[in-house]
């Protein structure tokens, strides 16, 4: 695309302070924002007086927020705050850079009316460069009460009448409906609030389709580019989000992207895909500090209409520019830990596993990662801090750059193993560290040989069986689509294909590509009524140790409001083998997501329940209110006792 993508300027960056605004200007982009609340209210470039909704009201077009609830309520809402600021102060202002800042501090007269945090929000504009950054630091005194922080993100609302293409993806981009089309006149309220039927949408060619921000999902490790194209003149929005060190919950965690508004969003800590266990939750006395960004919003255009959607692949490249610059030289807070400040990791992970191999093998492809310490697997949890991943190459070695400093431990997992990794010691990381860990082992969790297996270990059930969707609820993007499981209402064709009794699968005849639903949720008896199903997997044995424990392992990639019972050759046995107890508010079901928290579980069997020849391994996912609860499974593994001469067993 070369040097059409961006617009040159040779101009200073300049500041104007106004009464009630503050206007940001550096010859491409020019931006103003309300002082001293901090809201965007307008962003013009290439000829376009306003790319933000002008039908909306100024607070309302781009802004930071959050939502927060007192400490010890339930569930993921709570009380949303645009956190309009108090104070207005100039950081830097210089002809290379302009940064401002938008404070509030925390006003003890308000407790319990406002969130006890102090909020600095920053905007940078740096010269010559074809958008603006924006971070934010939030601090809480071990002083202030407690409470609970499900969510924080930056939100942008473009102009509808420009911009109609929106790409989170090489595969996943496409013209979309307007927000009209949501209304009640034109749209029709599905199972979720997010997902409307298109009945009367003002262009005909959505009719029919469904509309549902969740279907636009992504993974943090792929999440770094998403926005929208003008056509008329051809310009791009982009969110660019260089590094994933301040986002909650890990590489796997879901996030929303862009979607029908137009909205972009950046989002940095969110309950979607897990509930409850990604609150943020401050206790009494606990003081934490944070920042957030900086990241990019980014502006390109093209000369000619029929190029437009060559803004997509410039801002790729500018996304992989971005990451390149990780960490940013230019933030003036003193939080922000620049390159020098960092440290450096790097190590080799070997896997032992003693029944594919008698000695250690590399862990290729296994993502290794520092995270605030605790439990083995906790980073998918984690909230508070920094994490920081990366991938180790074919041979198990790997470095992770620009760690901030503090104490980690190292986590990782490996693609088709089982369970996740957690070292013993502290990795203590200072500025200009160099830390070599030297050789790891991780020992998968196994017990005995693998006598049968269902499945993947990769942390989805993506490889399992999803049905077409019903005709009348497609999104047209997912038809022919490797993500095929974001379609709206697949949970409903269990039913259509158990009507009358629940799914059986038989190791070595059945085929889990084919024969193995996605998700077990209940079956639908009428409208307004579900009963819980019990799937089978029927295997032989030509013997069996009546004196052994054969173990029965279970990694689940999600669940919801569900309660999974494990019972064997007695489908009626009470108490069942084993009860998971009610686990999961991941929502991934009704989300679209495939996967939310990964959770493993093995059950001992005792050698005296099984027979030779025909056994049955009966699965009860027990919960019934709704339809959309239920599981999804990553990987069951049914393994036979260890050998007498086999080292100690290996559990997690």
């Amino acid at each position: 695309m070369g040097s059409e993508g961006v617009i040159a300027s040779s101009q200073r960056v300049r500041l104007d302070v106004q009464d009630k605004h503050v206007v940001m200007d550096n010859g491409v982009v020019q931006m103003t924002i309300a002082k001293p609340e901090g809201y965007v209210t307008e962003i013009k470039y290439n000829g376009i007086s306003n790319l933000l909704e002008v039908l909306n009201d100024e607070f309302d077009r781009g802004y930071w927020d959050l939502v927060w609830s007192e400490a010890g309520s339930a569930g993921t809402t709570g009380t949303d705050d645009r956190m309009n600021a108090t104070e207005f102060n100039v950081i830097v202002e210089s002809d290379e850079q302009v940064e401002i800042s938008f404070t509030r501090p925390w006003d003890s007269s308000q407790a319990g009316k406002m969130v006890p945090l102090n909020i600095d929000k920053r905007y940078v504009m740096l010269r010559n460069c074809s958008g603006f950054y924006s971070y934010g630091i939030y601090e809480h005194s071990g002083e202030w009460p407690a409470f609970n922080f499900p969510q924080t993100r930056i939100v942008f609302k473009l102009r509808k009448d420009k911009f109609k293409y929106m790409a989170v993806a090489d595969n996943r981009q496409r013209y979309m409906p307007l927000p009209d089309d949501r209304l009640p006149s034109r749209g029709q309220p599905l199972a979720t609030p997010e997902a409307i039927l298109l009945v009367d949408p003002v262009e005909p060619e959505f009719k029919g389709e469904v509309d549902d921000k969740y279907q636009y999902s992504c993974e943090n490790k792929d999440l770094q580019v998403h926005g929208w194209i003008c056509f008329d003149p051809p310009v791009g929005f982009w969110q660019i989000t260089p590094s994933n060190e301040f986002r909650s919950g890990g590489l796997l965690k879901q996030n929303l992207t862009s979607h029908v508004g137009p909205i972009t969003l950046a989002m940095f800590l969110s309950a979607h895909y897990g509930g409850d266990d990604l609150v943020l939750k401050l206790a009494p006395g606990e003081p934490w500090k944070k920042i957030f960004g900086p990241v990019f919003f980014y502006l390109n255009c093209v000369s000619e209409t029929d190029n437009a959607l060559k803004l997509w692949d410039d801002a790729k490249e500018q996304m992989l520019s971005e990451v390149e610059s990780w960490p940013y030289a230019f933030p003036a807070s003193e939080e922000y830990q620049s390159s020098d400040q960092r440290g450096y990791v790097n190590g080799r992970l070997m896997i032992r596993d003693r029944y594919i191999s008698g000695t250690s093998i590399p862990a290729n492809g296994a993502y290794v990662g520092l995270a605030p310490r605790g439990e083995v697997g906790s980073w998918q949890t984690e909230v508070k801090g920094y994490q920081f991943w990366t991938k180790a190459d074919s041979d198990g070695y790997f470095s992770i750059n620009n760690v901030r400093t503090g104490d980690y431990y190292i986590y990782a997992w490996a693609p088709c193993y089982v369970g996740d990794y957690r070292n013993d010691g502290t990795v203590t990381i200072t500025s200009g560290c160099q830390v070599d860990v030297g050789e790891l082992v991780f020992e998968p969790p196994r017990n005995g040989p693998t006598l049968w297996e269902i499945g993947i270990p990769d942390r989805s059930a993506a490889e399992f069986y999803v049905p077409d969707p019903d005709p009348k609820y497609i999104n047209k993007l997912y038809l022919n689509h490797p993500d095929k499981f974001r379609q709206y209402g697949l949970w409903e064709k269990y039913t259509e294909l158990y009507p009358d009794g629940d799914l059986i699968y038989i190791v070595d005849v059945s085929d889990y590509k084919k024969d193995w639903f996605f998700a077990q949720v209940p079956r639908k008896i009428n409208d307004s009524t579900y009963q819980g199903t019990t799937w089978q997997i029927k295997f032989k044995l030509n013997d069996v140790q009546k004196s052994k424990t054969y173990k029965l392992r279970l990694a689940l990639a999600t669940a919801n409001v569900a309660q999974l019972e494990v019972r064997v050759n007695n489908p009626q046995a009470n108490p069942p083998l084993f009860s998971s107890g009610v686990i999961g508010h991941d929502n991934t079901i009704a989300r679209h997501g495939i996967h939310g928290l990964y959770r493993s579980y093995v059950v001992d069997v005792p050698g005296a329940q099984l027979v030779a020849r025909d056994n049955t391994v009966f699965l009860s996912q027990t919960m019934s209110t709704s339809p959309l609860q239920g599981i999804m499974y990553d990987y069951i593994r049914f393994e036979g006792p260890p050998a007498p001469n086999d080292k100690k067993d290996v559990e997690s």
